[in-house]
């Protein structure tokens, strides 16, 4: 599902890479759990994964295709129709409804949409709100209005709407109690499975990392020395 061959990336003006992998293969519908410590570059090698970064040096590819080969556009796309992104400040966009913000992917995506069930996507975006604990009451509330924990229970069923072929999740259960937590994972991983989808995890809570089908430390395959 995701390759990365001899991957090299340094945010500009910096004198040395923040991430240096040679080899990390990712198989389909694999549960990966990441971890590593602050500023180890794991939001970073997230990015690269997804094609929102570009290495400087290297390959990363998804579904068989090398980011660096599409063009800024078609980038755009081919992330929109296989990846859902948690992102760790969330993104949603403050001043739509909670609804549209979940459907955001099946507007960009013809591909997401109609795995989401085509005129009935918003239908296939309140049952994924219903399951992570939103009442339909909060549906039509501006993003800006909701809490923390709210708003990133949101981020999270904007990701799995349509079934994308990936997940990526950038320490998703930072703002949930225990509870809530347990729940969520619940739901993260069971839509994942259910959809087939691989799940690539980043979280400092280890204690979660039992319910995953690999896990593996940043350090480990990371050479470069600098923080990210």
């Amino acid at each position: 599902m995701i390759e990365v061959e001899q991957l090299r990336f340094a945010w500009p003006r910096s004198a040395a890479d923040c991430v240096a992998i040679d080899r990390l293969h990712i198989t389909a519908g694999c549960a990966l759990f990441l971890h590593g410590p602050s500023g180890g570059g794991k939001s970073t090698l997230l990015g690269l994964l997804a094609g929102v970064l570009l290495p400087r040096q290297g390959r990363v590819s998804l579904l068989g295709r090398d980011w660096a080969a599409l063009p800024g556009a078609r980038r755009d796309a081919w992330r929109a129709d296989h990846v859902g992104y948690i992102f760790q400040q969330f993104n949603l966009l403050p001043y739509l409804s909670v609804l549209d913000n979940v459907l955001l992917p099946c507007r960009f995506s013809a591909l997401r949409r109609q795995r989401a069930g085509g005129r009935a996507a918003a239908a296939s975006a309140g049952s994924l709100l219903a399951r992570v604990g939103l009442p339909p009451a909060l549906w039509t509330r501006p993003a800006a209005e909701l809490s923390v924990g709210q708003q990133q229970r949101v981020a999270a069923a904007r990701a799995l709407i349509g079934r994308p072929e990936v997940v990526i999740a950038d320490e998703p259960t930072s703002a949930l109690d225990a509870e809530l937590r347990n729940g969520f994972m619940d739901l993260l991983l069971g839509e994942c499975r259910a959809a087939g989808s691989t799940l690539v995890f980043v979280s400092h809570d280890e204690r979660l990392a039992e319910r995953f089908d690999q896990r593996l430390s940043l350090a480990e395959v990371n050479r470069a020395g600098a923080s990210a």
